[in-house]
């Protein structure tokens, strides 16, 4: 057993400690660590530092950037207990789901550096004499705010797209889980990342997004979180002409079509939705399922469900750890109280036990009201709610009538249903027949008030880009 690192923040390639607060452990309520809390000093040496670093690693090759992100890469896989058992002990997450988190967050890193050599530019045709030439630059120095829900793959996700670009970047962590980034960071440090490039900060949020977003060296900024916080920084953004890549709240909807198999598809929605106990912006959670099928598949889900055992995060026969902390258990008990008391029928879970964890059982609900908060209201948890729906047409309308559209799930045999789907459903992501939204090599985001811009794929890293045009008039005499 790893014991929890010290956490530090990492400013100009040294490490700081300041005023911290404490850390604590949602399966027991203990307290682990510290976290530093960064003053403005803090903010604006880290400005500094990034300006610099940006500076040079703009100017070193596609090719160079690579091959040192690909070392600390390295040194990640290698390291991969370690930060898996540190994030696994600050957010909750099992440890098996911790270690897949290291390295997934590895595999979009190396995605992004090897496609940094591929951002390609255009000549365009023109006249004899002229030539036109688009290019790709970084945009500058990036604001990254990372959420606390994947303390590893969120900031890599951030890390690898602005350093592959060749963007420097102060990266501000959750406070609830800073060991992810800060032991990213070490990594990239130890590869023989150029000070400054990457910055790791923590502390007050509206403090440190106000500061941050304001500094004329700040050239764009990336967000993941919550949609009311995100529209703030959008705001804030746009107060100073700065792109945003912003990735926001979900809700997601999940189609069950009369042609699908429902003991599959119940198994297949059940394994989504263990992933981080349901503390996922693309977690399935609406899932409209046609009348055919509906008995079956909440049958299914009962029978399986019933067999999840939520538990703590080091307990190797947990299927679901705790979720984060005590506001978010509160938040989940009440939108499941809320939607019995309106007539939804409890199918499994419910009834937490006492204690001083933050353990929220796997719980499934049916014949949900469309009253219901739930429906409205995203549960991030372990929460599922299943609704019968008559016909394609209904499910895509019900799914559609949410403000958020980030990932949407469906189910079904029929070549035409999967068209149907693909071109009405409002969404950034679509999967069907599989619960896997987006890989390294595809571009994620959201539409609607699930937010703007994508990461991941080549499109991910043309966010961290800005375009230049230039004209060329070779004979001019």
């Amino acid at each position: 057993m790893h014991a929890y690192p010290e956490i530090q923040m990492l400013v100009g390639g040294q490490w700081r400690r300041t005023a911290s607060d404490p850390i604590t452990n949602p399966s027991d309520g203990t307290v682990i660590g510290w976290v530093p809390r960064a003053g403005k000093q803090d903010l604006d040496d880290a400005i500094a530092a990034a300006a610099r670093g940006f500076r040079t690693w703009r100017k070193t090759a596609p090719a160079a950037r690579a091959e040192i992100m690909l070392g600390a890469i390295s040194l990640i896989r290698e390291r991969e207990e370690e930060i898996a058992q540190a994030i696994s002990l600050e957010q909750g997450k099992t440890l098996a789901q911790a270690r897949a988190e290291v390295i997934r967050g590895c595999d979009l890193m190396t995605w992004d550096a090897n496609e940094g050599k591929r951002l390609y530019g255009r000549v365009v045709p023109a006249q004899p004499g002229m030539r036109h030439t688009v290019i790709r630059e970084p945009v500058g120095v990036i604001a990254a705010f990372t959420p606390w829900n994947f303390p590893m793959s969120s900031p890599a996700r951030k890390v690898g797209g602005a350093l592959a670009a060749g963007c420097s970047i102060i990266l501000k962590a959750a406070e609830e889980t800073p060991a992810g980034a800060m032991l990213l960071a070490k990594a990239f440090q130890d590869a023989g990342l150029p000070d400054g490039v990457l910055n790791v900060v923590y502390g007050d949020p509206a403090m440190i997004s106000a500061h941050l977003i304001a500094s004329p060296a700040v050239r764009g900024i990336t967000f993941t979180g919550s949609t009311p916080v995100g529209k703030h920084l959008a705001g804030l953004a746009a107060q100073h002409m700065k792109p945003a890549i912003l990735e926001l709240g979900g809700h997601a909807p999940v189609v069950i079509c009369e042609d699908a198999d429902p003991e599959m598809a119940a198994i297949a929605c059940i394994k989504g939705k263990l992933n981080n106990a349901g503390q996922v912006c693309v977690s399935p959670t609406r899932f409209f399922v046609h009348t055919d099928v509906y008995e079956a598949f909440v049958k299914a889900m009962r029978r399986h469900g019933c067999e999840i055992k939520a538990g703590s995060a080091m307990d190797p026969d947990s299927d679901i750890g705790p979720v984060v902390n005590r506001r978010r258990f509160d938040a989940i008990d009440a939108l499941t109280k809320d939607a019995l008391d309106r007539g939804a029928t409890l199918v499994c879970g419910g009834n937490p036990a006492a204690g001083d964890g933050c353990v929220y059982p796997f719980t499934v609900l049916a014949d949900v009201p469309d009253d219901a908060r739930a429906m409205h209201e995203e549960p991030f948890g372990p929460l599922s709610l299943i609704v019968r729906v008559s016909d394609i047409d209904d499910a895509i309308a019900r799914a559609n009538a949410l403000p958020y559209g980030l990932a949407g799930y469906a189910f079904t045999a029929s070549a035409a249903h999967a068209y149907k789907l693909g071109d009405e459903l409002e969404v950034g992501n679509l999967a069907i027949n599989h619960l896997v939204s987006a890989v390294s090599e595809t571009p994620f985001g959201g539409v609607k008030e699930s937010g703007y811009g994508r990461e991941g794929g080549t499109e991910g890293l043309e966010c961290y880009t800005q375009v230049k045009s230039i004209s060329h008039l070779m004979d001019w005499a």
